[in-house]
C-alpha cells in the first residue's frame, strides 16, 4: 500500500491514464454509483466512525504529515483484498500530497496515535468504475479498520517536556559535559524497545559529542541533576529511514522517559558552599593538619552512599596528605572549626570511571555535606586565652610543684560539654608538674593567678592522643575554661615535709617529748602536727596529712621496729648531702 506497482499495495493513486478515464466514467454515471448513503442516496464523501480515542491526544495529523499506521481493508460483505498486518510491515506515507487514494488521505486527517477509525471510502474517493483487474472491482466501496501509530512533520524539532524539576539545581547540561542518566524509550504508540533500568546501570555519555542521536543530544541540554523530562525526536533527528536493528523501524519518531542522574565536565574542579560559618573565625585548616569532621555523602541525585553520623564516630584524617580522594583533601583546606560546607566533586577527582564498591558507580558526581569538628597539627602548643586577671590581687602564680585548686568546663571544640567540676561540687586539686593531670592543662594552668579565668586550648598529643579516654574521642581537640581557686607552694621534688627557718639545733631532743630515748609513731604525730600548727614547718600539700605523717615517720624508722632513735633520724637534706658524698 506504500508504493505504486503491486497490486497489493492498493491504496495509493492509479497510473495518470487510468485516473483520467476513471474520471470520466465517473462524470458519465454521476452519483448513481457505490454505496447508498444513509438518506438512501450514494456517499459523497468518506464516513469516518472513530472507534476508539485515547485519553491524551497531544498531536493531530495534518496535511503534509508523515504517518506511520496499520490497516486492513476489506469489502461490504467483509471480504479482505489487503492489510498491512500480513505484510508484518506499517504503511508509512506522507498525508494530503496526493500519494494515497483521496478517501485514505481525507480518512486520515485528524487522527491521533493510538486512535483507531473505520473508514468507508466511495468509489469515487477510491478507485471508482474502473477498480484494479483482479483485485479490486470497479465501483467498489471500501472499508479500512486503522490504527494510527506515529505521525511527524519535516518542519518538527525535538519536543521537551519538563516532568520534575528539582528545586536545587547546582548546574544545567551543557555541551561537551559527561552525563548519567536512566531512560525508558519507546515508540510514539507507546511500545518500547529499550530501558537502561533493566541493565542495572545508568547509561553514561558525552553531550554533543557525537556519542547520541542528534534529537537526545537535543533533549538533554538544560537538564538539572534529578530532573525527569520527556523527549520526542522526529526520525530524523533519530535514525531515519534505516532504524535500528529490530526493535526500531524506518522513519519511527522515539520517545525517551529521561532521568538524569548527575553531570559533570572533565574540566570541573571542586565547588565549595558555605553553608554555615561560624562567626570568630580564627584559623583555617591547612595541608599537614589533623581533622576530625563528620559527612553524609550522596550521589548528585540525593542517593545516599554513606555517612558517618551513622557509625557514630567522626572521619580522622590528615588533609592534603594523600589519605582521602584529592577532592575532599582540596575541599577540607580552608575550612573552619564547625564549619558545615558542601563539597562537589567530580568524578576524576574521586573515584573515576572505575568507581568503588556498589554504592559509588563509575563517573560518579559525589556531594559530601561536611561538619568540621576540630582540627589541630602535631606542631600545634597549648593555646591560652586569659578571660579575666585580677591584677590588683595577683603577686604570686602558679609554677611546677605548686599545689592548686580549680574550677573547670571541658568540652569539645563543636561545643559537646564533657565534664565539669561543678558536676562535683568541689574543685579540682593537683599538683603542678606532678603527671596528674593532662599535659596541655599542666600548662594552661602555669601563671595563674588566684581568682583569674583562662580559656586553654588543649591539642590531642597534649591531651588523650589518637585513643581518647572515657568519654573523650580520639585525636579530640579539648577546650578548657578554668579558674584558679586556690594555690599552695609546693615542696622540692621528693620532700614531704620541709621547714620555714632552720630546724631546732637538737631535732630529736625537741621529739622526744616524753624524754626515753625513742620516738613511736604517736609522739612522731603529734610533733610533726605542732610545727605545722605554730607554722614552723609545712606538709606536702595535696596529700592526707596522716598518710604524709606515716610516711615520714616509715622512712625514719629505719629498722622498722616502731620506733625512731636519735641514731636513725636524719633530715632529707642530710641523706641528700651524704648521697652526694657517696656518688663522688
Amino acid at each position: 500500500m506504500l508504493r505504486a506497482g503491486p497490486p497489493s499495495h492498493i491504496l495509493l493513486r492509479l497510473p495518470l491514464l487510468q485516473l483520467l478515464l476513471l474520471l470520466l466514467l465517473l462524470q458519465a454515471v454521476g452519483r448513481g454509483l457505490g454505496r447508498a448513503s444513509p438518506g438512501g442516496g450514494p456517499l459523497e464523501d468518506v464516513v469516518i466512525e472513530r472507534y476508539h480515542i485515547p485519553r491524551a491526544c497531544p498531536r493531530e495529523v495534518q496535511m503534509g504529515d508523515f504517518v506511520r499506521y496499520h490497516y486492513n481493508g476489506t469489502f461490504e460483505d467483509g471480504k479482505k483484498f489487503d492489510s498491512s498486518y500480513d505484510r508484518h510491515t506499517l504503511a508509512a506515507i506522507v498525508v494530503g500530497v496526493g500519494r494515497l487514494i483521496t478517501g485514505m488521505d481525507r480518512g486520515l486527517m485528524g487522527m491521533c496515535v493510538n486512535e483507531r477509525r473505520r473508514l468507508i471510502v466511495p468509489p469515487h474517493l477510491g478507485y471508482g468504475s474502473i477498480g484494479v483487474a483482479g483485485l479490486i472491482p470497479p465501483d467498489a466501496t471500501l472499508y479500512f479498520d486503522v490504527v494510527l501509530l506515529d505521525v511527524w512533520n519535516k518542519e518538527d524539532t525535538v519536543q521537551v517536556s519538563t516532568l520534575l524539576r528539582p528545586p536545587h539545581c547546582p548546574r544545567m547540561v551543557q555541551d561537551s559535559d559527561f552525563v548519567r542518566y536512566h531512560y525508558n524509550g519507546t515508540l510514539l504508540d507507546g511500545t518500547a524497545f529499550d530501558t537502561s533500568y533493566s541493565k542495572g546501570g545508568t547509561y553514561d555519555t558525552y553531550v554533543g559529542s557525537g556519542w547520541l542521536i542528534k534529537g537526545m543530544d537535543l533533549g538533554l541540554l538544560g537538564m538539572c541533576p534529578g530532573e525527569r523530562r520527556k523527549i520526542i525526536i522526529p526520525p530524523f533527528l533519530a535514525y531515519g529511514e534505516k532504524g535500528y536493528g529490530t526493535v526500531i523501524p524506518s522513519q519511527a519518531s522515539l520517545v525517551f522517559h529521561v532521568l538524569l542522574i548527575d553531570v559533570h565536565n572533565p574540566k570541573d574542579t571542586v565547588q565549595l558552599e558555605t553553608l554555615e560559618l561560624p562567626p570568630g573565625c580564627v584559623r583555617r585548616a591547612v595541608a599537614g593538619d589533623f581533622m576530625r569532621y563528620h559527612y553524609n555523602g550522596s550521589l548528585m541525585d540525593g542517593t545516599l552512599f554513606d555517612s558517618s553520623y551513622s557509625r557514630n564516630h567522626t572521619y580522622n584524617t590528615y588533609v592534603g596528605q594523600g589519605y582521602i580522594i584529592p577532592g575532599m583533601d582540596q575541599g577540607l583546606q580552608g575550612s573552619c572549626i564547625g564549619e558545615r560546607r558542601r563539597i562537589t566533586i567530580p568524578p576524576h577527582l574521586a573515584y573515576g570511571e572505575n568507581g568503588t564498591g556498589d554504592k559509588i558507580p563509575g563517573s560518579a558526581v559525589l556531594i559530601f555535606d561536611v561538619h568540621v569538628i576540630d582540627f589541630h597539627n602535631p606542631a600545634d602548643p597549648v593555646e591560652i586565652k586569659t578571660l579575666f586577671r585580677p591584677l590588683e590581687t595577683c603577686n604570686e602564680t602558679a609554677k611546677l610543684g605548686d599545689f592548686v585548686r580549680y574550677h573547670y568546663n571541658c568540652s569539645l571544640l563543636d561545643g559537646t560539654r564533657l565534664f565539669s567540676s561543678h558536676d562535683y561540687g568541689a574543685p579540682q586539686e593537683a599538683t603542678l608538674g606532678a603527671h596528674k593531670v593532662i599535659e596541655g592543662l599542666d600548662t594552661g594552668l602555669q601563671g595563674m593567678c588566684v581568682g583569674e579565668r583562662r580559656q586553654v586550648v588543649v591539642p590531642p598529643h597534649l591531651a588523650h592522643g589518637e585513643s581518647g579516654a572515657r568519654g573523650v574521642p580520639g585525636s579530640a581537640v579539648l577546650l578548657f575554661e578554668v579558674e584558679l581557686v586556690s594555690r599552695e607552694d609546693g615542696l622540692p621534688t621528693g620532700y614531704l615535709f620541709v621547714w620555714h627557718e632552720d630546724p631546732p639545733a637538737n631535732l630529736f631532743e625537741h621529739m622526744d617529748l616524753n624524754k626515753d630515748g625513742e620516738v613511736p609513731a604517736e609522739e612522731f604525730s603529734t610533733f610533726i602536727k605542732a610545727q605545722v600548727s605554730e607554722g614552723k614547718g609545712r606538709l606536702l600539700p595535696g596529700q592526707d596529712p596522716e598518710k604524709t605523717i606515716g610516711d615520714m615517720f616509715q622512712n625514719q624508722d629505719r629498722n622498722q621496729d616502731g620506733k625512731i632513735t636519735a641514731d636513725e633520724l636524719k633530715l632529707k637534706s642530710d641523706e641528700d648531702q651524704e648521697r652526694v658524698h657517696e656518688e663522688l
